[in-house]
């Protein structure tokens, strides 16, 4: 191995301890009111017969984890602010500063993702989450899918609605390079189940994105136009192209 790569080796080693002990602090700190609860009913029941206190205790944790999972939000949005992590458009050594911004903010979505993201879903908590995390949204947006990352690169206009699974990415990694890009979702849009939206995307308004289809990146979507396919292309350009074969 040599030095570069042992340097690469140890730097990344570094950044995932470092990720591993703020997961530490921030379910340490998310867990603090649950286990009041926890302690504080048991307190109560102590006394009671084993079915009395079973019942309670399993109230208490139900509720524990649901206070664990909106104090995992808050604590995550109150950090970006804190430490202002607002990603800039443009392309960045994978070992720099703005890759280190980048992995952090991702890594505090990450943290909800993982452990209480389900249960929010099409509620207007999603919407909070990805409002503190740094997204612009619009009224009545409403959002089925864990998979929409790079906040603070996110707009989305009034009652867009994103479907189950689908896709919305800022960010990509090529040839050791950290390319981010808005992307820009206008109003009346509906992006279909398990749709791909790639970095640089700027979809009009009133325009549907079929289920399945990927948007490469820096595609512009006209508004009132339907877009399907891997990659995805205009209803219309594909029909006129089937009618001249």
């Amino acid at each position: 191995m040599n030095v570069k790569s042992f340097f690469m080796t140890f730097w990344q080693l570094l950044f995932s301890l470092s990720m591993y002990a703020l997961g530490i602090f921030f379910f340490g700190l998310a867990l603090c009111p649950a286990v009041i609860i926890f302690f504080k009913v048991w307190s109560l029941v102590i006394a009671e017969n084993i079915w009395l206190r079973s019942l309670a205790v399993g109230f208490a944790i139900g509720l524990g984890y649901f206070v664990f999972g909106f104090g995992l939000i808050v604590l995550s949005g109150l950090t970006r602010t804190i430490f202002r992590l607002k990603l800039r458009e443009g392309n960045h050594k994978i070992f720099s500063l703005e890759a280190l911004k980048w992995a952090f903010a991702s890594s505090l979505y990450l943290i909800i993702n993982f452990t209480f993201i389900d249960f929010i879903l099409l509620t207007p908590f999603a919407n909070l989450l990805q409002r503190l995390l740094g997204a612009r949204l619009g009224s009545n947006v409403q959002i089925n899918s864990k998979f929409v990352f790079d906040s603070t690169l996110l707009e989305i206009g009034d009652n867009t609605v994103v479907g189950g699974g689908a896709i919305i990415i800022g960010h990509v990694v090529e040839r050791g390079i950290l390319k981010l890009k808005k992307v820009k979702i206008g109003k009346n849009v509906t992006i279909g189940s398990h749709a791909t939206i790639m970095p640089g995307c700027e979809i009009g308004d009133n325009a549907i994105i079929g289920a399945g289809a990927v948007l490469l990146k820096n595609t512009k979507i006209e508004p009132h136009s339907v877009w399907y396919g891997v990659p995805a292309e205009n209803i219309r350009n594909r029909h006129n192209h089937d009618k001249e074969e």
